[in-house]
């Protein structure tokens, strides 16, 4: 039985005391909800009296980021260690803000990966393309890259428990800013959000992932052989621990959590391999 995985980010939004009054009328809400996993990820500020507000109720409470080291001279940081004692048991690795306006890298997120396994606590690691990346048809390059990198040196063990936040870093509305400013049609992305599930079994991806290349050619378009392109090709994903799942049999290994930031989502998983 797979579990469905909400998370809410809350961003910098919401002082101590109004996540607390948040989170109060919250778990009113939820408290007879057990087929759902829920996180909500309240600024460092706030950890403490989130979690403290959450126990005993079906709420996880996630750190925003966090450092790769233990300690040290890094001002404004905070280690993994301390979003672990304030109450956090989720942290958000690599969020496209934290990619696009502070710097973070895939090798970054790599390192603050394996400090938050290492502290067990459950990673939930942001990828994504951005507009212009989208538009020159690299998407599958970037994501194959934020994968291959984010991931180096993790087991199979341990790429099972992560969540995978698929996350562009455009939505509708960047779309249409976009096309406003002269970038062309506004349009939403094609790809259709997935929520993170948890358990055996497969499921589609959001759309094809492997042949959304090929899907946007002209279907009459053909080659120099006078083959049809795009008609046949599959392209399998190049990452060696990721497959598609056909859902025939569950993965030994359980499974990549995948989740969206974006709309509402379709049930989504991959297996380790």
């Amino acid at each position: 039985m797979r579990t469905p995985f909400i998370a809410a980010n809350w961003k910098m939004f919401k002082t101590v005391h109004e996540a607390v009054v948040f989170i109060k009328e919250f778990r009113s809400i939820v408290k007879d909800v057990a087929d759902v996993e829920i996180v909500v990820a309240p600024p460092f500020t706030a950890i403490h009296a989130a979690a403290e507000a959450a126990r005993n109720h079906p709420i996880g409470i996630a750190a925003q980021d966090v450092h790769w080291e233990r300690e040290g001279a890094f001002t404004g940081e905070v280690s993994v260690g301390m979003v672990k004692e304030a109450g956090a048991d989720y942290v958000i690795i690599g969020h496209s803000e934290r990619r696009r306006l502070f710097g973070d890298t895939d090798e970054t997120v790599n390192r603050k990966l394996l400090a938050t396994l290492a502290a067990q606590l459950t990673p939930i690691v942001c990828i994504g393309e951005t507009l212009e990346e989208r538009e020159a048809g690299q998407t599958l390059d970037v994501l194959d890259r934020q994968i291959k990198r984010g991931l180096d040196g993790l087991t199979g063990d341990q790429v099972a428990a992560l969540v995978i936040a698929y996350e562009p870093v455009w939505d509708r509305h960047g779309a249409q800013r976009h096309a406003a400013a002269g970038g062309g049609s506004a349009r939403a992305h094609p790809l259709a959000p997935a929520p993170v599930v948890r358990g055996p079994g497969g499921g589609p991806l959001p759309r094809d992932l492997r042949g959304e290349r090929e899907a946007r050619q002209h279907p009459r378009a053909r080659d120099a052989a006078g083959r049809r392109r795009g008609a046949c090709r599959r392209r399998e994903p190049r990452h060696p621990r990721l497959q598609r799942h056909s859902g025939a049999e569950p993965p030994e290994r359980g499974i990549i959590r995948v989740l969206c930031f974006i709309t509402w989502p379709r049930l989504c998983t991959y297996s380790p391999a």
